[in-house]
């Protein structure tokens, strides 16, 4: 039905920057907030960022001045650019997006997770 796509992740030094993509595809009307949650091994999912469809966005202190939420409604894609990173951002970055899949349903999704990683 509605499928969220993740790229972007993999290794790199503290310091280093990455960008991480989520791409909406399937049968939807519009999507509405979405956002990027991460989880290290052994830790409960946090939320990273989360931006609205009209671009107001809102991260977790932990990333404010070095993380930078956005997306293009008209690719239905949403990314989020890490920098100055740090051992402790490792995790698995998950995409979340709420579909509006007809005109009076809504449902939220999760994309498979794409593995960031900062050595020291």
């Amino acid at each position: 039905q509605v499928q969220l796509v993740e790229s972007g992740g993999g290794l790199v030094h503290s310091g280093g920057s990455l960008r991480l993509s989520c791409a909406a595809s399937g049968s939807f009307l519009s999507i509405s907030d979405m956002g990027w949650h991460r989880q290290a091994p052994g830790k409960q999912r946090d939320m990273v960022a989360i931006i609205t469809s009209g671009g107001v966005a809102n991260y977790a202190d932990s990333v404010k001045g070095r993380f930078t939420i956005s997306r293009d409604n008209a690719k239905n894609a949403m990314y989020l650019q890490m920098n100055s990173l740090k051992p402790e951002d490792t995790a698995v970055y998950y995409c979340n997006a709420l579909f509006k899949t007809n005109y009076r349903s809504t449902y939220n999704y999760w994309g498979q997770g794409t593995q960031v990683t900062v050595s020291s």
